[in-house]
């Protein structure tokens, strides 16, 4: 349970120096502030520790509710060394509450978890993935880090990282990132069990698209990929489309091949 704050700067401004302090601003008469307040209750038992729950009444603090510009109740104001670092307005379900606390606590993972993305963003795949195994191994439920680390291992270490979906599957962030991979683990071995006719158009390019994804050669998968879309499209249930869509939302806009082969894979849809 939170604390009702007495002295703001005390319970709060000063606080907040040794311990993130998390402030509802409510009121009994707000019936969104009954929602939301067990949720808050339950997350700060449950993180016990990583953050401090502070409770103002907003009818016996109105002075406090306007220096923090409290529009609408419930409002949630996350202080950090004395300064508001992230909030949010309404009652939103629990995991909508579990999603911002992840992102607006300043936790040790979070931290690495900011560093694996700029790794990734400059290209230092390899340095990402250290950092996310190491996020993994102090807490192999960390949703964000497991959806991150099966996306960059899709291609070298396809087995695990399908293990890996399975756990971010509870994240809706990672669906999209999750069905791609399914997919593309999938494709990887179409070469060797195919029942696609051998007379049907396209078959051979289809195929060796397969084969070059296992052997981990990504440029000629794309390459293959476009020249079954030339050919016959919808081979396979549309399969080379719905391939290439996954491979191209697995290595990002900036990847040198999304670059390279995504304006001529999307000619050829159309």
């Amino acid at each position: 349970m939170g604390i009702e704050v007495q002295n703001f700067q005390e319970d709060v401004i000063e606080a907040s120096s040794k311990i993130p302090v998390l402030v509802d601003f409510w009121a009994e008469w707000c019936g969104p502030c009954r929602v939301l307040g067990p949720i808050l209750d339950k997350l700060e038992a449950e993180q016990s520790g990583s953050w401090k729950l502070a409770k103002v009444d907003t009818d016996q603090n109105p002075e406090l509710s306007t220096q923090y510009g409290i529009q609408g109740i419930p409002a949630v104001k996350l202080f950090v060394d004395g300064n508001v670092v992230s909030e949010f307005t309404g009652a939103l379900p629990e995991l909508e509450v579990r999603k911002w606390l992840e992102a607006a606590i300043p936790t040790e993972a979070n931290t690495m978890l900011a560093q694996a993305e700029e790794s990734v963003s400059k290209g230092q795949n390899q340095q990402a993935i250290e950092i996310l195994e190491s996020i993994l191994k102090k807490n192999s439920d960390d949703l964000s880090a497991a959806g991150l680390l099966a996306r960059l291992l899709v291609f070298q270490d396809p087995d695990r990282a399908v293990v890996l979906a399975q756990v971010a599957s509870d994240d809706p962030r990672f669906m999209v990132i999750g069905e791609a991979i399914s997919l593309v683990v999938e494709f990887r071995t179409k070469h060797q069990n195919s029942t696609i006719s051998g007379v049907e158009e396209g078959r051979d390019e289809y195929l060796n698209a397969s084969k070059a994804l296992d052997e981990g050669d990504l440029d000629a998968v794309l390459v293959s990929i476009i020249e079954v879309l030339k050919k016959n499209r919808y081979i396979d249930d549309d399969g080379a489309r719905k391939t290439g869509v996954a491979l191209f939302t697995l290595l990002g806009d900036t990847h040198p091949l999304t670059q390279k082969y995504r304006r001529t894979f999307n000619m050829w849809l159309y």
